[in-house]
């Protein structure tokens, strides 16, 4: 089987670029754009040329080195048909359904509207991985910007839906945060709790705590537990639809 190799690397404040590479065919991907520069820093590190820019979402944050890195490498970029025109430089606009070739891999394009009202994931199942923008987190999931809840938990049920060894890529580096958080919703949870410490050690020594994978999301997230008796009885909701809990879970991070 073709070997997908993938780096993440920090950028700006917060956020993480990402390079995907598949070696005999010779193309280079990047996922999102928020600096050129650690971009182009980790091609020339590899050794690699970009071929592709692939953006999930219009927010400048993952868009602002679109045109440069289009000028010095001759990528095509590709982003969501539905934000075309908030997108610098897009060069062919993908919805859901739609397949991208890159060498060995097909890349996947699933709709994941809710945080931006266009957003897209690319998910490659032959190497078990899908980069979700900031549609999902690690313990959880975008601002709700230009949807609705009920908009956006259509699209985090698409993810929770990938094979639970799926390993997601997510546009920033909020964990630590996100734990302290979801502690509040499901304290009683012994994997949220484990979980929790560890990535307080982990960032404690300023490492990454992504990528993350489908199956600890379910186990640890609250935003995908929306379901579970215990954080019902908690919120009050128990016979609300998922969805309304969700929503009443993600309006108490907004006011976090």
């Amino acid at each position: 089987m073709a070997k997908l190799d993938i780096i993440q690397f920090a950028c700006r404040s917060d956020n993480y670029g990402v390079l995907i590479h598949d070696e005999p065919a010779g193309v280079t991907a990047a996922i999102d754009a928020p600096d050129a520069e650690p971009i182009l820093a980790g091609l020339a590190e590899k050794g690699w040329r970009l071929t592709h820019l692939l953006i999930t979402h219009h927010h400048a944050d993952h868009t602002a080195g679109n045109l440069q890195l289009k000028e010095a490498t001759g990528c095509t970029v590709i982003g969501p048909k539905a934000e075309a025109n908030r997108i610098p430089g897009i060069d062919l606009g993908v919805g859901e359904g739609d397949i991208i070739a890159f060498g060995e891999f097909e890349i996947r394009v699933i709709e994941t509207p809710g945080h931006t009202i266009g957003h897209v994931t690319y998910c490659i199942p032959a190497a078990s991985v899908a980069f979700v923008g900031d549609t999902l987190f690690a313990m959880g999931c975008g601002r709700i910007f230009e949807g609705n809840a009920k908009v956006m938990w259509a699209s985090l049920n698409k993810l929770m839906a990938l094979p639970p060894e799926t390993e997601i890529y997510c546009g920033h580096e909020y964990t630590a945060a996100n734990a302290a958080f979801a502690l509040t919703i499901d304290p009683e949870n012994a994997q949220l709790q484990k979980r929790a410490k560890n990535v307080s050690e982990q960032r404690s020594k300023d490492l990454a705590t992504l990528p993350t994978r489908i199956d600890l999301e379910l186990e640890t997230n609250p935003f995908l537990r929306p379901h579970v008796a215990a954080i019902r009885q908690r919120l009050g909701m128990q016979h609300d639809p998922d969805w309304r809990v969700f929503a009443e879970i993600r309006e108490r991070k907004n006011k976090a």
